[in-house]
């Protein structure tokens, strides 16, 4: 114990002892204080500084991060939607169309104190702390409209602190660059409804039918309530409980005030379905109908976004526009169904492999594709597939022929269709000696057969007589993109023949485009039009330019008609009825793909053909996709691009009215005769199948007359018989006529006849070969001539002649009548004579013989005054003084029958 001095002493220890006590429980309590609140500032002070490392490392905001995708929608030429394409399927509405109604409705259930926060809402933060604390992290939500905002457009769904943290400290930089309107936009434009379905008017449209503005109180209630959880909302995959959700919504909104009770109360009562589309099986109207990259002709859509990918500042994926497009969808229909509809029989290799085909239609004059054949089952699987329309890469064939050869010959060196080009043996300048598909040579030719018959050798010259520096710029001219190499900057020799360059259908029909449209080009083009979403629009032309002269298109379009003629080597492409021209191309394996693949020397990798009318401009390609081993084209299956190309062209000319190619005034056609170089005119006498008529760039045309053939003289008739038909009393002439082959003159016969030697006069001019000659007079001798009339020509003449003989009863009734005749007039006379000689008897007699001699000449006058030639007869007889009235003489022919002079028939 203490020794103390003194009582007070001891009461001072006591006092200082109590006091060191009390000091010592104040520390304990202050020690605690302060270490919590060491404890809350360095947890504030770690927590605000993890939030703002947290907040460092979110992204930057960027403008960009609030475009939503929506939905590009693509037009036909009639107006109509054929395809949607985007990342998602969605159509924007401005904030501003957007009925108070439908605020209310998300607000009350997403965010009621939106226009109160700045980008977070610390008192529904608190709420979901607790629940997070008590619950498990991510029980609760407390994300405000910004925030998920930053969610759907910056951030992860992932749950965690970082992200939360990130999400607050974006929300409120958002709200200090944007204002409240424009979050709320961005909100209901960027969340998900269900069945691909994004923003709110486009959710409306599909789950109503309906425009915002037209919505029910109901229906509002059910929209808003869809994107906490969309799928398990969706009122056609489980309605019940999408109304248990509608409710919810419905409640908070009278919650808040923005709707009565009444209100409430009958929208809860309506029906889930009321006024919900029906997208039952069977209805027409399936789910996810509106699904993003719907569309019915994808191969299409391909050159469509290929095209918008040239241009800057437009993005189909995401910036919502409308793109009025060239596509004719009755034409693409006829497309995809010739090369899907099974009316082909496709070729097919020995493993079952089935070829492929790609199509591109064309406007003739304005270069708009109307149709597009991306392949057999194009965009059945995949989307943006192999387009073997616009894909490919492969040799034309022959089917440059025109494009390289032809048409700058005529362009640059003012050929006709009737230049000769001879087919012969050929070298290149490397010494290889290309050959036809034939392995023949033909010699001279036209310009226009060549093309016909597809020539190869002609071909080649052409080519290099015009140049190669001129025909590889001309190719470059009519759309074709190509590098050349192995000749330098030119195409090299076997590019005459389809060597070189390599091509897609598009380019080959907008380079044939240019022959059916007088020589001008319009690049291919699908797209006319943009509309943005603010009401701006792009208008969008085609380049056009003249790469050719009329007379040149006009010649070429004409050669290239007659390649589908009969027998050519395109005329399994005509229409019967359509003024149609075109060229087949047919490419070939090197020797060494030959002997490696093991294919056949008449295997081919590809088979073109490309056409036009005034209308239409189609070309096609066939063949394979890997065009290696056994897959190879035989003869008898390059056919098949030409039935393509006839069923495609009959099917869109269908019900059209397609005018013929007209001549402009720079062309002239001649009728020139055949194998003249330089051409000649044909002349008069020039045999029909050496004529052809044929076309000249005007003023080119030839003057000289081609002499080659000489018409000699008019050949006179021969074999000429005339013959006597008792029974009708009628003169049968005949004769035959030989012409020379190269006088195509009309021939004529003049007829002429002298009966008894009399003056002759015409009996007829005929183009027959024998006349019949009526009213006969028996007992005359006639004479014909017969001579043959060309133009103002006159052959040597053929004669002939023929005596009617009268028949025997004839005569001897005639004799009888003379003779008693003469026997009545010996008895006048002798009356007369006795009465005024009646003495000298003598003298009466001599007088009666000179009287009977006068009375034969006076008979034969009663004859020639009865019968003509006859009376003539009886007139000589009577000078004669003998009586010609007797028997016919017995060594005549009873009928005359004479055989004509044909003297003047040597030729």
């Amino acid at each position: 114990m203490a020794d103390y001095k003194s009582r007070e002493e001891k009461r001072n220890a006591q006092k200082s002892s109590k006091k060191k006590t009390k000091k010592k429980k104040g520390s304990i309590f202050k020690k605690i204080l302060i270490t919590i609140l060491v404890i809350g500032v360095a947890g504030l002070l770690f927590g605000g500084g993890l939030f703002a490392y947290y907040a460092s490392q979110a992204p930057e905001l960027n403008e960009e991060d609030f475009v939503d995708p929506i939905t590009t929608e693509l037009l036909d030429v009639n107006g109509d939607v054929f395809a949607k394409i985007g990342a998602e399927n969605r159509e924007f509405v401005p904030y501003d169309e957007i009925p108070p109604m439908v605020e209310n409705a998300v607000l009350a259930i997403e965010d009621n104190r939106f226009y109160e926060h700045q980008g977070v809402d610390f008192f529904r933060l608190m709420g979901a702390v607790l629940a997070n604390i008590t619950e498990g992290f991510g029980a609760e939500g407390a994300s405000t409209l910004t925030q998920q905002v930053i969610k759907q457009s910056v951030l992860t769904p992932e749950k965690s602190l970082e992200r939360k943290a990130q999400e607050a400290w974006l929300a409120y930089q958002l709200e200090q660059d944007y204002e409240k309107e424009e979050i709320f936009e961005m909100y209901v434009n960027k969340i998900y409804y269900s069945d691909s379905i994004y923003g709110i008017r486009t959710a409306s449209e599909y789950y109503f039918d309906a425009d915002l503005a037209d919505l029910q109180l109901h229906q509002a209630a059910l929209l808003a309530g869809l994107p906490q959880r969309p799928n398990a909302y969706n009122p056609y995959e489980n309605p019940e409980l999408a109304k248990e959700r509608r409710d919810i919504v419905l409640r908070q909104m009278h919650n808040h005030g923005k709707i009565s009770e009444e209100e409430m109360t009958q929208a809860i009562e309506t029906d889930i379905t009321d006024g919900l589309v029906d997208r039952s099986e069977g209805s027409g109207n399936p789910r996810q109908q509106l699904a993003a990259e719907e569309s019915k002709y994808d191969a299409f859509v391909d050159v469509v976004l290929d095209e918008l990918e040239s241009l800057e500042d437009v993005n189909p994926y995401e910036d919502g526009l409308t793109i009025n497009t060239t596509l004719n969808p009755e034409a693409q229909t006829v497309v995809e169904n010739t090369l899907n509809d099974g009316s082909i029989q496709f070729p097919a290799d020995m493993n079952g492999m089935i070829s492929q085909a790609g199509v591109t239609l064309l406007d003739t004059q304005t270069g708009a594709i109307r149709a597009i054949g991306g392949g057999r089952g194009y965009g059945d699987e995949v989307k943006r597939g192999y387009n073997f329309a616009t894909d490919i890469n492969r040799q034309p064939g022959s089917a440059i022929k025109p494009l390289l050869d032809y048409a700058p010959a005529i362009e640059y060196l003012d050929w006709s269709t009737a230049h000769t080009l001879v087919d012969e043996p050929y070298e290149y300048s490397d010494g290889f000696a290309p050959n036809n598909y034939d392995g023949q040579f033909k010699g001279p030719m036209t310009m226009r057969d060549a093309l016909a018959d597809s020539r190869n050798i002609t071909a080649i010259k052409a080519y290099m007589e015009v140049g190669q520096e001129q025909g590889t710029q001309f190719l470059r001219d009519l759309g074709w993109n190509f590098e050349t190499k192995a000749c330098g900057d030119v195409l090299c020799e076997s590019a005459a023949i389809g060597g070189e360059p390599r091509t897609n259908t598009l380019e080959m029909a907008g380079a044939y485009a240019a022959f059916g449209n007088n020589g001008v080009y319009n690049e291919p083009y699908s797209v006319t039009s943009i509309e943005f979403r603010d009401g701006s629009s792009m208008e969008l032309e085609s380049e056009s330019e003249v790469v050719m002269k009329d007379s040149t298109a006009y010649m070429m379009a004409d050669m290239l008609k007659d390649v589908l003629a009969s027998g050519a080597t395109g005329e399994l492409a005509q229409v019967n009825g359509l003024p149609l021209a075109g060229k087949s191309g047919t490419t070939n394996y090197t020797a060494d793909q030959l002997r490696d693949g093991n294919i056949p020397s008449n295997g081919a990798p590809d088979s073109w053909f490309a056409g036009f009318t005034t209308q239409y401009t189609a070309a096609v390609w066939l063949g394979y996709e890997d065009d290696q081993d056994v897959n190879y084209l035989s003869p008898q299956d390059r056919w098949v691009s030409q039935y393509i190309f006839r069923d495609i062209m009959s099917g869109v000319h269908e019900g059209i009215e397609t005018p013929d190619f007209e001549k402009p005034e720079s062309v002239v056609e001649v009728e020139i005769e055949k194998g003249t170089s330089p051409v000649q005119l044909a002349s008069e006498y020039t045999p029909s199948d050496q004529k052809s008529v044929e076309l000249f760039i005007r003023g080119t045309e030839p003057t000289s007359v081609s002499e080659e053939y000489v018409i000699p003289d008019l050949q006179a008739p021969s074999n000429l018989l005339a013959a006597y038909n008792d029974e009708n009393g009628i003169i049968q002439l005949t004769w035959d006529h030989s012409q020379d082959e190269n006088d195509n003159r009309e021939v004529e016969f003049e007829v002429l006849v002298s009966i008894d030697g009399g003056e002759e006069r015409e009996l007829a001019v005929t183009g027959q070969n024998g006349l019949n000659i009526e009213q006969v007079q028996e007992g005359s001798t006639y004479t014909f001539t017969v001579t043959a009339i060309a133009d103002e020509e006159r052959s040597s003449s053929a004669n002939t002649n023929i005596e009617i003989v009268r028949s025997e009863d004839d005569d001897q009734n005639e004799d009888e009548d003379n003779e008693q005749e003469n026997e009545e007039n010996a008895e006048d006379q002798n009356e007369n004579q006795e009465e005024q000689n009646p003495e000298d008897e003598n003298n009466e007699n001599g007088n009666n013989e000179g009287n009977n001699g006068e009375g034969n000449n006076g008979q034969g006058d009663g004859q020639n005054q009865n019968g003509g030639q006859e009376g003539g007869n009886g007139d000589t007889g009577g000078q004669d003084g003998e009586d010609t009235g007797g028997d016919d003489n017995p060594d005549e022919p009873a009928e005359g029958a004479s055989e004509g002079d044909n003297s003047d028939n040597e030729q």
